[in-house]
């Protein structure tokens, strides 16, 4: 897990790529170095997090065996090891992974992206052909963005905020943000909040030469899933689908660090836990993870309990406290760039900052299991035929609540008029397949998958995520129906197939969804510091953006209890945070 940067084209200098270095050391604390081509027409720039072998020959920018190609690298492939036996006649030098994939390119071309099993985003130089090649992983775990500019440069880094340091102005998207503000959307396209700054789209690849940039998609999930469904008996996919969780779980202990895992009380966490056992033996001892607030109604922590009580994990719990919220937004919000998603992150980044201080680097985490099986409550409403419902239900209210998750009505009809609603993409005969693809391709997993990169990275760790495994993925899909919701119980067919790993209270229990009460804090204990920020973002963007008195009504009747979402209300707070302007002291930043 690194930082890595890019400058192709003419005009640029060295310091700004040594700007984009330095203010993405906290991907990568270990080493950090430039390459700069003779030519003067690229240089590399990569920030190292020591994963696989440890020793400086892992440095990078890195060349190939005779110095014509460099690659800046940054995630894991997981499968290097049988790669790098199929590819035995490559001159290696080290016994990482990064130089696997600068083999396969040696071999394949473009090609290799096929080979490649794990999450990744890298940049290849060329020298002879004078010519960038990049690529960003199936499911976009890893960030890549770019700028181009007039003259045909191109600058490219693992974060904006590396682009901005280079020189870009940091200015505001604003359809973008008309977007977020009116529906609730983020990281769903290849735009970003910055105008000028775009993300290179996940399963998609890069080329520039001479100016001239060429992107194209390499991994199409809904291609691979394809239009039929699986009309194979139920004991032929269950053999194959817990060999390849076991198999995923497997790959990803590859490591030359400590790796230990994310728990919470949910069914996800708990099939995680009985596959490290499986894998590892039940003498394991990697070290668990799990955030608490204080506050029973939300803590997992009686179930993560249960779930370690047979086992000689040691478990690790870590207190967010609504005291440290304020600065620890702030720091949090510098290392997004973006809008992110309200307390649970920052409960999430505690357990981040706990794992790195006990030296544990690598943490796996349960993502990818509910929209592979339809887990969540409101795929019910898409296994019948119809029409799909209407654009704003993309967001729906957010979980345990029932009230609207947006307040287009609190923005000024100029700017809400910026907003661009989802089209919802149908590549898919059935409207729950429709609906999986959307979460998973455009909606909740790129978010989530952007909030954990940056917190992870904020805290200089690695997250893995094994059931992001795109061939877990693609059989998950071709399922029917009914082996995801039977007689109303969701990811019906993945309890039983997981019931051997699992207590049987667990098998049997119902989503929780994963939560912190924000709501309570917000118009609680943190009530004055919210307001604080709602004042600071009225005062940047108040008659241009936010329609004032509608901010101001809205925040006055959720204090007095009458909303029971407070996604609204962390959109406020995040313009504030982004705006540098909310105040109170910005503490903690790495």
């Amino acid at each position: 897990m690194c930082g890595i940067s890019g400058i192709v084209g003419q005009g640029w200098e060295r310091s700004q790529l040594a700007a984009m270095v330095a203010i993405q050391h906290h991907r990568g604390p270990d080493e950090s170095d430039l390459y700069v081509d003779p030519s003067a027409q690229a240089g590399l720039g990569h920030n190292r997090l020591s994963i696989i072998d440890l020793s400086s020959a892992g440095h990078q920018p890195m060349p190939n065996h005779d110095g014509t190609r460099w690659i800046v690298f940054n995630g894991e492939v997981y499968n290097y090891l049988e790669l790098r036996a199929e590819l035995s006649d490559y001159p290696y030098r080290s016994r990482t992974d990064t130089e696997v994939v600068l083999a396969a390119y040696e071999r394949w071309g473009e090609k290799c992206l096929d080979h490649l099993l794990g999450m990744f985003a890298f940049l290849i130089w060329d020298s002879r052909a004078q010519r960038l090649f990049v690529a960003r992983d199936r499911f976009g775990v890893k960030p890549l963005y770019y700028h181009r500019s007039a003259d045909g440069s191109l600058r490219i880094a693992s974060e904006i905020k590396a682009l901005h340091s280079a020189g870009i102005p940091a200015e505001p998207d604003l359809a973008t943000w008309a977007t977020y503000l009116t529906y609730g959307l983020y990281d769903h396209s290849e735009r970003t909040f910055w105008n000028g700054v775009c993300a290179l789209p996940a399963g998609h690849a890069m080329t520039w030469q001479d100016g001239r940039v060429r992107i194209w998609r390499w991994y199409d999930l809904a291609e691979r899933v394809g239009p039929e469904l699986d009309s194979r008996p139920t004991e032929v996919v269950h053999e194959e689908y817990l060999a390849l969780m076991a198999d995923s779980v497997r790959l990803r202990f590859r490591s030359d660090v400590p790796v230990g895992i994310n728990l919470s009380g949910g069914l996800d966490s708990s099939i995680l836990l009985g596959l490290v056992q499986a894998v590892q033996g039940r003498d394991s001892e990697v070290k668990a993870f799990t955030f608490i607030t204080g506050d029973p109604e939300y803590d997992e922590l009686p179930w993560v309990q249960q779930m370690l009580a047979r086992t000689r994990h040691p478990l690790e719990v870590c207190h967010l406290r609504w005291e440290a919220v304020p600065d620890l937004a702030c720091s949090v919000q510098y290392h997004q760039d973006e809008p992110f998603g309200g307390l649970p992150t920052l409960a999430y980044a505690c357990v981040f900052e706990e794992a790195r201080r006990q030296g544990v680097i690598v943490l796996l985490d349960g993502q990818g299991l509910d929209e592979q099986w339809a887990g969540y409550e409101y795929y019910r409403r898409f296994l019948s035929n119809g029409q799909s419902p209407a654009a704003e239900s993309v967001v729906g209210p957010v979980q345990g609540s029932q009230d609207r998750s947006v307040r287009p009505d609190c923005l000024t009809v100029e700017f809400r008029a910026q907003a661009r609603p989802l089209a919802e993409p149908a590549p898919f005969p059935d409207r729950l397949r429709n609906r999986q693809y959307l979460d998973a391709h455009l909606t909740k997993i790129p978010r989530a998958l952007r909030f954990n990169d940056r917190i992870s990275m904020r805290s200089s760790t690695e997250l893995r995520e094994p059931f992001l495994d795109h061939r877990m993925f693609e059989l998950a899909l071709r399922q029917p129906p009914g082996r995801k919701i039977a007689d109303g119980v969701h990811k019906s067919f993945l309890r039983q197939m997981t019931r051997s790993l699992l207590p049987e209270e667990v098998v049997q229990a119902p989503k929780r969804p994963l939560q912190t009460p924000q709501r309570e804090w917000l118009r609680g204990v943190l009530k004055d510091w919210a307001g604080e920020c709602i004042d600071a973002a009225l005062g940047a963007y108040g008659n241009s953006w936010l329609n004032q008195a509608g901010v101001q009504r809205s925040w006055k009747e959720y204090c007095a209890g009458i909303s029971d979402n407070s996604f609204y209300v962390w959109q406020w707070i995040n313009l504030a945070l982004m705006n540098s302007k909310v105040p109170v002291k910005m503490l903690g930043v790495s």
